[in-house]
C-alpha cells in the first residue's frame, strides 16, 4: 500500500489514513498505519535499523482521515502533552440518520468499554471504570433523511462519536455496530477525521491540516 504523505519535516509526518486500515497492528495482521509510516521512513532515509515512529493518537479502523505521527522522541513527547492538555484540536465529519432538533450543541456522557465485544456503552457516571466523553457538534448540511455534522472532539474515548450519536437516536450511516439502519453490512462508516490543529513540537507555529471525505 502506498502511503499518502501530506506534510513532512524533521519532527513530524502527516498522512492520510485510508478507510479499513488499522492504526496499529492487530490480530488480523493486515497492513497498519504505524508500520506503513515506519517502512516509508526507513526506505526514504536508508535507515539500517528501525525508523523511530511515535504514535500520538489513533483512528478507528473503519474511519479514514488525517493523522500525524512523530519522527523524534521530542516530537512525540510534545504532541502527547498537547493531547493531554487538550490544545491538540481534532475535528471530525459524520453523516448521521435523521435531523437534529438542536442544530448546534454539546454531548457529554460517561462511557464504559466492553473489551470482549469491542464496544462502548453510555452508563451512569458512578459506574466503575466509566470515562467522561465530551464533544461539540454543528449540523452543516441536511439531506432527505440524513445530516452532515461537524464535530470537535474534546476527549478521545473508545468509539466515542459513534456511541454518543447512537445514544441520542442518530446513529452514523453505515455503522451497524451502533444501530445503523443500513440494509446490508458495510466495511465503512460515514465518519471522517477531517482536521488536525496543533502547535509544532519545535517551532512557534500552529499547524493545521484538513482532508475531505469522498461522501461529501
Amino acid at each position: 500500500m502506498e502511503l499518502k504523505v501530506i506534510y513532512e519535516d524533521n519532527h513530524i509526518i502527516v498522512v492520510e489514513k485510508p478507510v479499513g486500515v488499522p492504526t496499529q497492528a492487530d490480530y488480523t495482521k493486515d497492513e497498519d498505519m504505524y508500520n506503513l509510516v515506519r517502512e516509508y521512513l526507513k526506505e526514504k532515509y536508508n535507515k539500517p535499523g528501525q525508523a523511530f515512529v511515535g504514535m500520538v493518537h489513533r483512528i478507528d479502523r473503519p474511519v479514514g482521515g488525517v493523522m500525524v505521527f512523530a519522527k523524534t522522541s521530542k516530537g512525540a513527547s510534545r504532541l502527547s502533552e498537547q493531547i493531554r492538555d487538550r490544545s491538540f484540536k481534532k475535528i471530525y465529519l459524520a453523516e448521521i440518520y435523521g435531523h437534529m432538533k438542536k442544530k448546534k450543541g454539546s454531548l457529554e456522557d460517561y462511557l464504559l468499554k466492553n473489551e470482549p465485544k469491542n464496544m462502548s456503552v453510555v452508563c451512569d457516571k458512578n459506574t466503575p471504570n466509566a470515562k467522561l466523553a465530551q464533544l461539540d457538534y454543528e449540523v452543516i448540511e441536511e439531506k432527505e433523511d440524513t445530516s452532515i455534522v461537524r464535530i470537535v472532539l474534546h476527549t478521545g474515548r473508545h468509539h466515542q462519536i459513534r456511541v454518543q450519536f447512537s445514544n441520542i437516536g442518530h446513529p452514523l450511516v453505515g455503522d451497524n455496530k451502533y444501530g445503523s439502519r443500513a440494509e446490508k453490512k458495510r466495511s465503512d462508516i460515514h465518519l471522517w477525521a477531517y482536521s488536525l490543529k496543533f502547535k509544532h513540537p519545535t517551532k512557534d507555529e500552529i499547524m493545521e491540516f484538513t482532508i475531505k471525505p469522498d461522501w461529501i
